[in-house]
């Protein structure tokens, strides 16, 4: 497995090998003890999948407070989409810095966010499928929506403001600087 580490410490960007012939190819894309070894803690306890028919489409920046903080394991499984996680862990050397990377169909990539994180991502192409793995449940009092084209961030990401297609929440989400202790190191 090809494994990716950042300056912003705790995301992981991970290649699982892909063996292919004729017919296709097989991957093991999850080994519970595998990702142990490489910094990845379990269990995970649910599975998400979304579907977004556009290109252009901007889902985040979100987090789950504590006591049910969410660690994400990312990957796309059809089309193609620019993942982002940004450190909101306060008393972190990196608090505020973002990683982005492209996951897609193709590269079999997937992306570890862990707690103390926003997630989000941008649709690169149509019907675009994504499947994630969390550590703990979703807790609608939990959740927590950023901007996700927050000046403060200064996320590079592939669409414009006035081009991005967003859900009324992700539109109506807190600046960056509503987080300050959200997280704790």
């Amino acid at each position: 497995m090809e494994i990716q580490t950042f300056n912003v410490a705790g995301i992981i960007l991970l290649t699982p090998p892909r063996f292919g012939d004729e017919r296709g190819y097989f991957s093991e894309t999850f080994n519970a003890a595998r990702m142990k070894e490489i910094g990845i803690p379990g269990p995970f306890v649910q599975d998400n999948h979304s579907l977004s028919r556009a290109r252009g489409i901007v889902r985040g920046l979100h987090c789950q407070l504590s006591p049910h903080p969410q660690g994400k394991l990312v990957r796309c499984t059809r089309g193609s989409i620019w993942d982002v996680g940004v450190d909101i862990r306060a008393g972190s050397p990196t608090f505020g810095q973002w990683v982005g990377a492209t996951l897609s169909e193709e590269n079999g990539s997937q992306l570890w966010i862990p707690t103390g994180f926003l997630h989000g991502f941008c649709t690169l192409s149509e019907n675009a499928e994504v499947q994630y793995k969390c550590t703990d449940y979703w807790d609608r009092d939990c959740e927590r929506s950023v901007r996700w084209d927050d000046p403060l961030l200064a996320i590079d990401w592939p669409v414009t403001p006035k081009d991005a297609i967003l859900s009324a929440k992700d539109a109506d989400a807190l600046p960056f600087s509503s987080v300050d202790d959200w997280f704790h190191m």
